[in-house]
């Protein structure tokens, strides 16, 4: 199958673009395929560990860790980013990575597809 590189730059309160990319790493890895997620910009915050799920309320955490646990799913949050909002390397989601962003372009070269999504 392929490998998929999605590139999520979440803007601020009440962008679903966060939510799109998840679903679409989703249903990539239903169909078999690799896919490497990168979190930049506020798209960082779901990446950060002890995330309550409230009803009616985007909650992505068990997702993830569902998707990390295929072995065909990976994340990385951009690290500059996530220190940027205030949260650091034992406050992150458990199998999520986080690097600098030559971690994404090196994912994008080795990628079959790369798609970019949010950026708004």
């Amino acid at each position: 199958m392929a490998k998929l590189t999605v590139g999520s730059f979440a803007s601020l309160v009440g962008s679903l673009s966060l939510d799109f990319a998840v679903k679409l790493c989703q249903a990539a890895v239903k169909k078999g395929h690799n896919v490497d997620l990168w979190l930049s910009g506020n798209a960082t915050m779901l990446s950060k560990k002890g995330q309550k799920s409230f009803r009616d309320y985007s909650a992505l955490q068990k997702t993830i860790e569902e998707l990390l646990a295929t072995g065909r799913f990976q994340m990385t949050a951009c690290e500059a980013c996530a220190e940027a909002r205030g949260y650091h390397k034992e406050d992150t989601l458990e199998g999520v990575k986080r690097h600098s962003m030559d971690w994404y372009l090196a994912s994008c070269f080795r990628a079959d597809r790369v798609l970019l999504i949010g950026g708004d």
